[in-house]
């Protein structure tokens, strides 16, 4: 069975390239669907265009126990090092939930 994501951008359009990030960035999370059935990826913009603009990369992970799980906020000026930050944290959680069963 394979992780389903759904993605929403907030204060502008999103693109190609960033979803195609997200997507890598999925394969990371892949090894926990046993446990995982999907998630939600929110891009927000925050600030208006231009050089101040932050992007903040909101990831609910959908648990096949325990539901809708939260991982943290990752604002970054470049939307997709936000994302990989909510991949990277989401993917420690996961490891360390799963080490935590497996002792």
């Amino acid at each position: 069975m394979g992780v389903g994501m759904q993605i929403v951008y907030l204060g502008f359009a999103g693109s190609v390239p960033l979803e195609a990030e997200a997507g890598v960035q999925l394969v990371r999370i892949a090894r926990f669907s046993a446990v995982l059935s999907g998630c939600h990826l929110t891009i927000e913009a925050l600030g208006g265009p231009g050089a101040g603009r932050l992007y903040d990369a909101r990831l609910d992970l959908i648990t096949r126990l325990k539901g809708l799980r939260a991982i943290g906020r990752c604002i970054d000026s470049d939307p997709h090092a936000a994302v990989r930050l909510a991949f990277t944290l989401a993917e420690r959680t996961l490891a360390e939930e799963h080490a935590a069963r497996s002792a």
